[in-house]
């Protein structure tokens, strides 16, 4: 999220732009109305501002405008709106629409006349592994978590890891959350409580949620007598990542 703006001039001088057809700034109004920075949070402003930005072939603004029709933030939610705008901006190789095409196809969100004759997991896993390629941590989760699963492809627990460490270094919490989960129960890894300890740990410094759960759970178990317990059955499905 950008900083507020520091003056009125300055918000002055980016509207100006924006109503001048400047598809930066266009882009940079429907961020601001969305997130409340400088003006009151007005979602259908954002829309607004971001079709103007997303007509003038801003891909950051087909995919922030894809992402409010999901939600049906300042528009009526519409699956079909949204897939047409991430699709348009993924082909134009915007990692976060790649990775949230992949992500309306793993969860059935994609019309009918989209879906071609592809299964929407094998296209799920095209569209995330094309994110991956480009750096998107949330496709490189996604595609982690395919391998993890053996969603549309051979499950492989070591090449999840692999793909698990790029988007951690990419900085995605819920990767750091997984390796933790990988090493608590020796999937693709040697078990070792302590690195999971650790993974866990820059999980929640990082502001996610579900790896507080996750570290207590690691620990309670660490102090059962035979501490080499399986995974528990019927555990927590991982979520594919969503791209704002």
């Amino acid at each position: 999220m950008r900083q507020p703006f520091k003056s009125d001039t300055e918000l002055l001088q980016l509207l100006r732009g924006a109503r001048d057809g400047d598809r930066e700034a266009q882009f940079r109004a429907g961020v601001n109305y969305e997130n409340g920075c400088g003006v009151a949070q007005d979602f259908s402003q954002a829309a607004d501002w971001y079709r103007k930005a997303a007509d003038n072939g801003h891909p950051a603004a087909q995919n922030s405008l894809g992402s409010l029709y999901v939600q049906g933030h300042g528009v009526a939610q519409s699956d079909e709106e949204a897939m047409k705008w991430f699709l348009r901006a993924a082909s134009e190789g915007f990692a976060p629409a790649q990775n949230n095409v992949g992500y309306m196809y793993e969860t059935g969100r994609v019309p009918t006349s989209a879906s071609g004759s592809s299964s929407s997991g094998n296209e799920a896993v095209k569209w995330y592994r094309k994110a991956a390629q480009s750096g998107s941590a949330a496709g490189e989760l996604n595609i982690g978590l395919a391998y993890l699963k053996g969603a549309s492809v051979r499950q492989d627990l070591g090449e999840a890891v692999k793909w698990f460490r790029k988007a951690a270094a990419h900085g995605s919490a819920a990767a750091c959350d997984q390796l933790g989960r990988a090493y608590e129960y020796g999937e693709g890894v040697a078990r070792d409580e302590s690195i999971a300890d650790s993974w866990y740990r820059l999980a929640i410094k990082t502001g996610y949620r579900q790896a507080e759960q996750d570290l207590s759970a690691l620990h309670k178990i660490a102090r059962r007598p035979a501490s080499n317990a399986p995974k528990p059955a019927g555990g927590r499905s991982p979520e594919a990542d969503f791209t704002f």
